[in-house]
């Protein structure tokens, strides 16, 4: 089973679904394959795919892959998810779709620090840490990833 076939076959139905192919793995588990797929995407908020839009896009990804040969004779499991709010922020869309979030970044230069994203562009993102706004340059993440807040006094519906 490759994981170029799968993604040249699933690919033009995720964006035809209106999503984007966010990553595709193939893992062996016992005689089967399991086919994991994480799609992304605005939604209808501007913040992610919702259950809906990944419930097609799955019905649809499925279909695709029963009429194809891609996934061969063996047998297999699909997975279809979203990101999810704990995977890493790693494109400019990302930042996008996480405004208003609160975030900790670890930059290049081995400084942490969190803030709420209050915008962001194509090359950089705006946070209020402590009080203030500070600007912080894509090329100076190491790693960000959005904090869970579960009670956010301030959130909206």
């Amino acid at each position: 089973m490759k994981q170029s076939a799968l993604i040249d076959v699933v690919e033009p139905v995720i964006t035809a679904c209106g999503l984007e192919l966010d990553k595709l793995t193939v893992v062996r588990a016992g005689a089967r394959h399991v086919v994991r797929i994480t799609l992304d995407g605005d939604g209808p908020s501007g913040h992610g795919p919702d259950l809906d839009e990944i419930a097609e896009a799955t019905r649809a990804i499925s279909a695709a892959l029963d009429e194809s040969d891609a996934a061969g004779q063996a047998p297999y499991t699909l997975e279809v998810s979203s990101r999810g709010v704990s995977a890493p922020l790693a494109r400019p869309a990302h930042w996008r779709r996480n405004a208003g979030r609160l975030v900790t970044v670890h930059t290049t230069d081995g400084e942490q620090f969190t803030g709420r994203i209050t915008d962001s562009d194509d090359t950089a993102a705006n946070l209020a840490v402590d009080g203030r706004s500070r600007r912080i340059d894509y090329s100076q993440v190491r790693k960000a990833v959005v904090q869970i807040e579960m009670n956010r006094k301030d959130q909206e519906d």
